[in-house]
């Protein structure tokens, strides 16, 4: 529960690695910064055919390596920036909120990881959609990491 939302909520620490097939390869020509999009996708908001956006974070440096467990919230010295997801509300920065899963047996919750060609011009306020639309046609590499998370029986 390390990583949980009703735990230590901690953002899980990620290693990037570049393979073409099986083999090991250099990171995509014109690389610039990386999204990360954390969703849960088996709930949805209000009724909608939208799943829930748990935690979002662009303009993560190129250069990059990976992501280390524990990432704060808002703009980090690096140039990362926490964008949207359930923490950020308002004027509030947006943070990671892990797995909390609601009804049902089990959840399965995401990580998107996009390398882009581009630094997104976008505020921290910034909506899913209108970070989708601003990666649109800059996506130069993506991998998916997904995780299974059981809710705990009733009290």
């Amino acid at each position: 529960m390390h990583h949980a939302g009703r735990g230590d909520n901690k953002s899980p620490a990620f290693e990037f690695h570049w393979s073409t097939g099986n083999t090991p390869s250099a990171p995509p020509e014109g690389l610039q910064t990386y999204a990360v999009i954390f969703h849960d996708i088996e709930n949805s908001t209000n009724r909608g055919t939208t799943d829930t956006l748990h935690w979002s974070a662009f303009n993560i440096p190129g250069t990059a390596t990976g992501l280390p467990e524990g990432l704060g919230p808002g703009d980090l010295p690096d140039g990362t920036r926490n964008g949207p997801g359930i923490m950020a509300r308002g004027t509030n920065p947006g943070q990671y909120f892990g797995p909390g899963a609601g009804p049902g047996p089990f959840h399965h919750y995401v990580f998107e990881f996009y390398a882009l060609d581009t630094k997104l011009d976008l505020p921290a306020t910034t909506t899913r959609d209108e970070l989708l639309k601003a990666m649109e046609g800059h996506v130069i590499g993506k991998a998916a990491y997904v995780g299974r998370f059981h809710a705990p029986p009733p009290q």
